[in-house]
């Protein structure tokens, strides 16, 4: 009696059946990291996040598929979707949506190494997230924390420096402590930053900061240490290197001393300084290079300009808001 022919092997079996089915879902995990740290410089933090986001799915799908290592080739859309839907019983709607962007990255990653034939992550939905309104400081209130700290200690003086680069060129907070002695071009207003991914930008540095950063760097030698010489621009009293975290602590001693914020923090001067520029008539376009954003959509966060700079404008240039109005 002839054998009938064996039947074709289920997708589900053939997603299974072994190196055929291309990387397992941890050795592809461990790829992706070192790509996004060695190859795209991205921050430490983001590289963790994403391990972190990439190791609770693979945990999900060791167990929704019966332990063992899993294959990139075994996850499609269904599991995808079945993981984001039990996050989103106890994680916020930015937490699934930072989890989607991880994917849609890790995805993407393994497309263009040829590690994965799909990409069920381009057809996740992102959750829509209230983003709030960025913090702020009125014009006043800026200058009041800005002008807070002591000129008598060369402390002082370093301080009143940083905190008028974090608020006149709306650096960020990594950005400031990354700063070199030879990242200042006083001649020509600029510092060099550098910025997200490791990306260099010029940016401009106002009379007031530059005042300061002249002041800053005739006290400077008082708080290097002999003999242990630094490129850092703002030292500690250690004369090492100030941190991200000793900068944040300064900025929410001065909020408090200077404008009873004690909840300010050097992102918040930073927004300052965008929602200032708009007000006065920059350009997006120009306050994107400044900040350097990546994306257009970033910078329009901050179109929510004061009512009364827009009553001002509408005052100007509405012909309605000129005539008069008859009794």
């Amino acid at each position: 009696m002839r054998e009938r022919p064996a039947a074709p092997a289920k997708p589900a079996a053939a997603a299974r059946a072994g190196l055929a089915r291309g990387p397992g879902f941890g050795e592809a995990r461990a790829l992706f990291l070192t790509y996004l740290r060695d190859e795209r410089a991205s921050s430490a933090r983001t590289v963790e996040a994403y391990g972190r986001d990439l190791g609770q799915l693979g945990a999900f799908l060791a167990e929704r598929l019966g332990g063992g290592e899993v294959a990139v080739a075994d996850v499609d859309l269904y599991l995808l979707r079945s993981w984001l839907a039990s996050l989103a019983r106890a994680r916020g709607a930015s937490t699934v949506a930072r989890k989607v962007a991880a994917l849609r990255s890790f995805y993407r990653f393994l497309e263009r190494r040829g590690l994965a034939s799909t990409n069920p992550a381009a057809e996740l939905e992102t959750p829509k997230v209230r983003r709030p309104l960025p913090t702020f400081l009125s014009v006043e209130e800026a200058h009041e924390v800005v002008e807070t700290p002591g000129l008598a200690s060369a402390a002082g003086v370093r301080d009143r420096a940083l905190l008028e680069l974090l608020y006149g060129s709306g650096l960020r907070v990594s950005e400031l402590a990354g700063l070199d002695l030879g990242d200042v071009d006083a001649g020509r207003g600029l510092v060099r930053v550098r910025g997200k991914g490791d990306k260099e930008r010029l940016v401009p540095a106002g009379p007031p900061a530059l005042a300061a950063l002249a002041a800053w760097l005739g006290r400077r030698g008082e708080l290097v240490r002999p003999g242990r010489p630094t490129p850092a621009l703002f030292v500690g009293p250690r004369g090492r290197r100030l941190g991200v975290r000793r900068v944040q602590e300064l900025v929410r001693r001065y909020g408090a001393l200077g404008a009873g914020r004690p909840d300010l923090h050097p992102h918040a001067l930073r927004h300052t300084c965008a929602t200032h520029l708009l007000e006065g008539g920059a350009d997006l376009r120009a306050i994107q290079e400044i900040l350097g954003h990546s994306s257009l959509s970033t910078t329009q966060r901050y179109t929510h300009v004061s009512v009364d700079a827009l009553l001002r404008v509408y005052d100007q240039a509405h012909p309605l808001a000129r005539r008069p109005v008859d009794p």
